[in-house]
């Protein structure tokens, strides 16, 4: 690959990552859940607010890399440190668009309601970008990766079971902070869940063709 492709993969992935935060500020906006991969930081954020949604994405991301290490090894991939920058980016466009949206008034449930669908399709048109671009998994994505390598199970089904266990974990946390009810799941995190993929697949069999002419150009 030359250097100018890969050069213009790496910024097709930034560009994703900024899609991708301003579609989880829409979805956390909407009060109503947020996908399970960020169920954890949303908790944590309620919880502690003084810590934005950003940050604490920052650090959950952060960790999954560490999970990464702490599995491979020595057999982790310098390369795969590239995840920490842009998991930082990730955190701060999410900031950011928490910023765009926070002036929406989202009292009403509809409003609510539009707010999620909306983040769902802009988180999905961003992660068919990184998809296209095929530069560099997001951190998720890679721990289950690693784990799928580690157990030769199929990765679909261990970022579904990935998946489910971040909401558990969300949930459980929930509970310890504030009882019942469970607080930051609800329609909007099976909204996610079941639409993202949905959404990923739609755009990227539209937009695929012209963005790699564009990228090999």
């Amino acid at each position: 690959m030359k250097k100018k492709e890969l050069l213009k993969r790496y910024l097709l992935f930034i560009i994703s990552l900024f899609f991708s935060g301003v579609g989880v500020a829409f979805t956390k906006h909407g009060g109503l859940g947020v996908s399970p991969i960020s169920s954890v930081p949303n908790i944590l954020n309620i919880r502690f607010e003084s810590v934005s949604m950003g940050n604490w994405l920052i650090m959950w991301n952060c960790l999954l890399i560490l999970g990464q290490i702490l599995i491979l090894r020595r057999r982790f991939q310098p390369i795969q440190l590239l995840q920490v920058p842009l998991s930082f980016l990730f955190g701060y466009f999410t900031d950011f668009g928490t910023w765009i949206v926070s002036g929406i008034p989202a009292d009403r449930y509809i409003v609510k309601i539009l707010m999620v669908v909306l983040g769902v399709i802009i988180l999905g048109f961003g992660i068919s970008l990184s998809v296209i671009a095929n530069v560099i998994m997001n951190s998720g994505e890679a721990f289950v990766k690693v784990l799928s390598d580690g157990m030769k199970t199929n990765f679909g089904n261990v970022k579904i079971a990935f998946d489910i266990g971040n909401v558990l974990l969300a949930a459980i946390m929930s509970v310890v902070f504030f009882g019942f009810p469970i607080q930051g799941l609800r329609e909007g995190t099976l909204i996610a869940a079941v639409g993202t993929g949905t959404v990923v697949n739609w755009f990227t069999k539209r937009i695929s063709k012209s963005v790699e002419k564009i990228l090999v150009e």
